[in-house]
């Protein structure tokens, strides 16, 4: 069967999973016409692992994704089936929404968002190979022998690659929830000289909801408050359904030790380098041997289904064992499993070949995004996957590209200690990766990257409108709070000592007052004169900036003497042997990945305080320009 033209395209993105669906909305959305080619169009957005959306530092990535213009934050809160806001005794700055989904009816609604954009075409087929020449990717091959071309194809082809379930000593090519498995792609990826690793990850057994005694578990209800990640939802889901907690025990960790030669994790049959902070049961075991109990969550997978997803119990021991030792655990003595748990071994790209645009350095026009980039999580991928498709359409559009920077969002943290450092295991963010944390919070997505969402046009005028007017009553209050003068009345003195605190000795600015922590904002302007009913989120941006104002202070101090590193930029015709002093670990490495400003240069692991000094010097210096003259 001969090959033959399907059609022409700006953009293509392979697989249709969290980045890949972010990725094509995004490109769309800019102008670029888009093909979306996927294995099975009814996998469209599936979650694999945990049905859930959010988490530390994962919440606030969908809440940026959202702020940009992205689909996530919007699908998420038209399906889920609880929220819950994490940490809310604990500062701003780790809070994080996580919702459980209903993983079907949110693969619904995505698929109808897709097919509903008007720029992006929908195919089912299997990506045979790259179309690539001249080392510039011109467009994809299925297996079918359609041909489609395009300017830029971006590859988010998540946990496919060259895919292998294990189960026990059962092994099979297979993607997840015995999906079919890339082969012939990720085998053509390593000829054109992108090297790749080999990574694992697992997921649980899944048991029918009503073999689970849950008398004997912990209920884990949703929030009465009504939340939502997309800052344009306003109808909010009440009808929510509990998760469940129970525990491991002394009995659990017998089997799973009795029985660890014959996981496919501790008998040789993974290759494999598993995610550190979502290990394996038996993983658990092993390294926490002290632990006389683990956490395990019964999280149901949505309102028309009975299944339930034993969160904590990730393995890949034979199904046998995995009844045994499931029906030590209170609640699930009887408990049905309906799908066993296994381990997932698949290729992932070096992210350190990669452009901060998450362009490749090797194939121009080719991009990579999501899992096969290295990370772990459905929020991870669906960063990448949006920034990817932004920058895919810039390239088309001729505009420039877009990067987010380590203090404008967890997403630039993300991507810049992807294609900066690298990773040896499954990445997953955590809020320690983020040394301006206190400036990328929850509550403020919106403030730090509509204004870019809207720039690119991917958030409307009408949007846009609503967020300068949310802008505006937030300076405007707080100007009001810091002009005002609470005198220490006798109604005073009661309010404070209502909330807790110890009594006014002399007049005070109401933005002191509201500095104290026990003061909230309501507490505050209760006590003020000439104020307005202000909208809930106002109200809490208010009462964030001026209770933290002085820390927040200091990080933009901290963030300002970052850009100034940031700004210091590195010609890509630089040749590193030129620079004499540079340690040879530093050498290799500044050449490895090639960074775009001396602030990158300084984070690559290998590369010292006085590597950087040198390489300042060497541009301050000039040398650079007399190189480039020369070259």
């Amino acid at each position: 069967m001969s090959t033959f033209e399907a059609g022409r395209y700006d953009v293509i993105v392979i697989g249709a999973g969290h980045a890949g669906v972010e990725a094509a909305l995004a490109s769309a959305r800019r102008g670029a016409s888009t093909l979306m080619l996927t294995l099975n169009l009814d996998m469209v957005a599936f979650m694999p692992c945990n049905p859930s959306i959010g988490g530390p530092a994962k919440g606030i990535v969908v809440r940026e994704i959202d702020a940009l213009g992205g689909e996530m934050a919007k699908t998420i809160d038209q399906t889920y089936i609880q929220m819950r806001l994490l940490n809310t005794r604990k500062g701003p700055a780790v809070r994080a929404l996580r919702a459980q989904a209903d993983k079907h009816l949110y693969i619904q609604r995505m698929k109808e968002v897709l097919e509903e954009e008007e720029n992006l075409t929908l195919r089912q087929g299997m990506v045979k190979r790259l179309i690539v020449e001249d080392g510039v990717c011109k467009g994809v091959e299925t297996e079918t022998k359609a041909a489609y071309y395009a300017d830029n194809v971006i590859v988010t082809t998540g946990t496919f690659m060259r895919s292998k379930v294990l189960i026990g000593d059962l092994a099979y090519e297979s993607g997840p929830n015995n999906q079919r498995s890339s082969t012939d792609l990720s085998d053509q990826i390593q000829e054109l000289g992108i090297e790749m690793v080999r990574f694992k990850t697992g997921t649980p057994m899944r048991v029918h909801g009503r073999t689970i005694d849950y008398s004997k578990t912990e209920e884990q209800p949703g929030d009465e408050v009504p939340r939502a990640f997309s800052y344009e939802t306003t109808e909010f889901i009440m009808d929510q359904i509990p998760c469940w907690l129970t525990y491991t025990n002394e009995f659990t960790h017998t089997i799973i030790n009795d029985n660890l030669s014959s996981s496919a994790m501790y008998s040789g049959m993974v290759e494999g380098t598993g995610p550190r902070y979502c290990p394996s049961v038996e993983d658990k075991i092993v390294r926490f041997n002290d632990k006389p109990r683990h956490q395990v969550f019964l999280e149901p997978e949505g309102r028309n289904t009975d299944e339930v997803y034993v969160q904590g119990l990730s393995t890949s021991l034979p199904e046998d064992v995995q009844n045994q030792m499931m029906r030590t655990v209170p609640g699930l003595e009887k408990a049905e499993i309906m799908r066993a748990g296994y381990a997932i071994e698949y290729d992932s790209v070096i992210p350190t070949q990669l452009w901060p645009t998450l362009e490749t350095k090797k194939i121009e026009g080719l991009f990579t995004a999501g899992q096969i980039n290295g990370t772990s999580g459905y929020e991870e991928a669906a960063a990448q996957g949006i920034m990817a498709g932004i920058n895919a359409a810039s390239k088309v559009l001729g505009k420039d590209p877009v990067i987010l920077d380590r203090s404008q969002a967890y997403i630039g943290v993300l991507i810049d200690d992807l294609v900066t450092k690298g990773t040896d295991e499954p990445y997953r963010l955590l809020t320690s990766r983020a040394e301006y944390r206190l400036v990328l919070r929850h509550d403020n997505a919106d403030l730090r990257l509509t204004e870019i969402g809207h720039d690119i046009g991917l958030i409307p005028d009408e949007r846009y409108e609503r967020f300068q007017e949310k802008k505006r009553l937030i300076a405007e209050e707080i100007e009001r709070l810091e002009g005002i003068i609470i005198k220490p009345s006798e109604a005073v003195q009661a309010a404070v000592e209502a909330a807790g605190g110890s009594q006014l000795k002399e007049a005070a600015r109401a933005s002191d007052l509201l500095k104290r922590p026990e003061m909230g904002y309501q507490a505050v302007a209760d006590l003020t004169e000439g104020g307005k009913e202000l909208p809930e989120d106002v109200k809490e941006q208010v009462e964030i900036q001026v209770k933290y104002a002085g820390y927040i202070q200091k990080s933009n101090q901290q963030i300002e003497r970052m850009r100034k590193m940031e700004t210091k930029k590195i010609p890509e015709n630089i040749d590193y042997d030129d620079i004499h002093g540079l340690a040879s670990e530093a050498r290799e490495k500044l050449k490895e990945v090639r960074p775009l400003s001396v602030g990158q240069a300084s984070r690559i692991s290998g590369v010292n305080p006085a590597d950087v000094s040198i390489l300042l010097v060497y541009i301050e210096q000039g040398k650079i320009a007399k190189v480039a003259d020369e070259s």
